[in-house]
């Protein structure tokens, strides 16, 4: 009898064990460590800062009102006649010095500078750019540049973990992490981009800069958030990389992008 109530004990104390064990692969499994990707990654992030002399131009950033006072340094001097400086980020797509980002972050740009993350601070041509897609291509001229590991965003999942590196107000090299949200989101204003929706944090100073998978890969560009304030509200858009690098391959070799057009709209019947 005293046999059967130790081997009823061994076998409760090994369930018990089991139980915890199975828990704690379960919340490694959900929280997954990201410190790793982002020491791997970071060094092929860029902060770019795109100067207009032109008071006419196109303002990309935040009405200074709109922006709370203690971060308003970082968006420049508001006065009409000086140049006006807008912040956004990007990625290094090659070692010789290529760069991808939004385009509406260096449109009608005078100057533009590339902060690297070492410091070092490279003024930037504009190869060429694509309105249609957001997407523009600088080039700084250095060589054995840090870069990214491109990944595919055909193989992204809803629910699937990713994580941004980015400028947001002007706060250098600032992560955030989610999830993907939903995929091949079409907004009004846009009608050639299948963006990838996520809940990741991102805000003015964001745009240009990498969306990543777990294993490193680029996999989107983040261009736009949907929101009612100027701040992040929950829902973030970013350009599929596959798209990305469709438009970074046509402006490298052409100096810019075709596309075939077929004059059919559709609608519900």
């Amino acid at each position: 009898m005293l046999s059967t109530y130790r081997i009823t004990f061994v076998s409760f104390l090994l369930a018990i064990v089991s139980s915890v064990l199975m828990v704690s692969h379960v919340s490694a499994k959900s929280f997954p460590e990201f410190t790793e990707l982002v020491e791997v990654a970071s060094p092929a992030v860029v902060n770019i800062t795109a100067i207009r002399n032109n008071s006419n131009s196109v303002q990309t950033m935040p009405d200074q009102q709109q922006v709370p006072e203690i971060f308003r340094r970082f968006f420049g001097n508001p006065g009409q006649n000086a140049p006006r400086p807008s912040r956004g980020s990007g990625f290094l797509i090659s070692a010789d010095g290529y760069i991808l980002t939004n385009n509406h972050v260096v449109e009608e740009a005078d100057q533009i500078l590339v902060a690297l993350s070492d410091r070092r601070e490279r003024e930037a041509v504009l190869v060429g750019a694509d309105p249609l897609s957001d997407l523009a291509l600088l080039k700084i001229d250095e060589d054995d540049l840090p870069s990214i590991k491109i990944g595919s965003s055909d193989q992204l999942k809803v629910g699937e973990w990713v994580l941004a590196i980015g400028s947001p107000f002007g706060f250098d090299y600032t992560v955030t992490a989610g999830i993907v949200s939903a995929l091949g989101r079409s907004l009004p204003s846009e009608n050639y981009v299948p963006f990838i929706q996520t809940d990741v944090a991102i805000n003015p100073g964001n745009s240009g800069g990498p969306l990543f998978n777990l294993d490193g890969e680029v996999v989107g560009i983040n261009s736009q958030i949907y929101t009612r304030s100027g701040g992040f509200m929950g829902v973030s858009f970013a350009i599929p990389i596959d798209d990305a690098m469709n438009v970074f391959r046509q402006i490298r070799d052409n100096g810019s992008v075709s596309r075939g057009w077929l004059g059919v709209l559709i609608q519900e019947v």
